[in-house]
């Protein structure tokens, strides 16, 4: 056990692992700085009609390009030589930018509709749709070298990016107030994208032959954009049904502080995941490399949920003075949450891109489909009875259901490989 426990940390530590972990951090740390530049730099008024726009434009950017990107990071860890790879690659830019270009145009002309709730949003909602197109590129760069086995190269990228918009952001905002927030948005992915697409030696010629991906490659990728929306979704859903139900924006206030240190432990197995999504693609078919992985993968994750556990259980109430001490009156709350998380930890985010891996993702996505039901129902429930315990309660709930069902699909479709 040891042995292999410890072949999986230094295959971790090959595929430059530390890479992306130290990019992922950096980069939660830079985009909460961005925010708070822009927090400092534009009015409340004017901020808040971007956010709104904001939130409303990072449902639909799942689906740009009808998912191409995600598309690129199966089929392309699929493809056995690296000019296969990069035409893949440019075709991806090719088909999914034309058609993120086309869904900037539909959300542009539903704008009205989009933002009848908050009509002076309008105006922002179309400026910002353009990051539709421009974080598409980015993501399918990042994309391109993690199927290359370059996962240096899609953490320096990562580090940037957000360097750029933390540049730009505070300029941009400085000089022209909201619109110069907007301009950073849109500029600071499609530079970082300019800047690394030469990293990549790509022949354009288009005399060579080319495999054109069936419609499986598009079903794929369109589920697993589907997939991410559904999760986006999940995200906000509880903080939506609090405003919703309870009419208290003090209580929505606490319960997305409360909840997001629980939410920010997600970032552990993404880095994993992120760094092994592509060799555990390559591998799918290998049964005994699969379960040595998930045995590794579970008694890693094992050490790390008992020590949050314990850390949670004994120091909860030192961890919310943090944000202040009307939040320790809610450490119930929090507990229940972290408890949640674990099953993400655990098995979610394992199984969850192990069947994505299989090429399964229509699966994550019905998974998903029956989480929101099951949240709708259980906050109507629970929030009127128990406040924002309630939705702590449903999200917990929601989030082991969503574990166990990725575990049992998962080894259904094992065993028919």
């Amino acid at each position: 056990m040891i042995p292999q426990f410890k072949l999986f940390i230094l295959g971790f530590l090959n595929r430059n692992g530390i890479h992306v972990l130290f990019a992922t951090v950096s980069a939660r740390i830079l985009s909460f700085f961005a925010s708070w530049i822009a927090l400092k730099l534009i009015p409340n008024f004017e901020l808040g009609l971007i956010i709104y726009a904001i939130n409303i434009i990072s449902l639909i950017i799942p689906l740009s390009g009808l998912g191409a990107s995600q598309g690129l990071l199966r089929y392309g860890a699929l493809l056995a030589t690296r000019e296969e790879k990069n035409k893949l690659f440019i075709y991806v830019l090719k088909k999914g930018g034309t058609l993120s270009i086309i869904l900037v145009v539909v959300t542009i002309l539903l704008s009205s509709f989009l933002s009848q709730n908050l009509t002076g949003s309008k105006s922002y909602l179309i400026v910002v749709s353009i990051t539709i197109f421009t974080l598409f590129l980015l993501e399918s760069l990042k994309i391109q070298f993690r199927v290359l086995h370059k996962n240096k190269l899609f953490a320096s990228t990562e580090i940037l990016y957000n360097i750029l918009l933390v540049i730009m952001v505070f300029f941009g905002s400085f000089f022209f107030k909201e619109y110069g927030y907007i301009a950073a948005l849109i500029l600071a992915p499609l530079v970082t994208f300019l800047i690394y697409l030469p990293k990549i030696k790509l022949d354009f010629n288009v005399s060579k032959p080319f495999n054109v991906p069936d419609f499986s490659f598009w079903k794929y990728s369109f589920y697993t954009g589907l997939s991410n929306v559904a999760t986006q979704l999940l995200l906000v859903l509880d903080i939506i049904l609090i405003g919703t139900i309870i009419k208290n924006p003090e209580m929505v206030t606490i319960y997305k502080y409360v909840s997001l240190i629980p939410f920010s432990l997600l970032f552990l197995p993404r880095v994993i995941l992120i760094t092994d999504f592509v060799t555990l693609t390559e591998n799918f078919t290998d049964k005994d490399y699969i379960k040595k992985y998930i045995k590794n993968y579970i008694s890693l994750f094992l050490v790390i949920s008992f020590f949050i556990l314990t850390i949670s259980f004994f120091l909860n109430e030192q961890i919310l003075l943090f944000f202040g001490k009307e939040f320790v009156l809610y450490s119930t709350t929090f507990l229940v949450l972290i408890f949640g998380i674990i099953g993400i930890l655990l098995f979610r985010g394992l199984f969850g891109n192990l069947l994505s891996a299989m090429g399964k993702a229509y699966v994550n996505y019905w998974i998903s489909v029956i989480a929101i039901i099951i949240n709708l129902i259980s906050n109507y429930i629970l929030i009127p009875r128990f406040g924002i315990l309630g939705a702590a309660i449903t999200s917990t709930i929601i989030m082991w259901l969503t574990s166990i069902l990725s575990v049992m699909f998962f080894y259904y479709f094992l065993k028919r490989i």
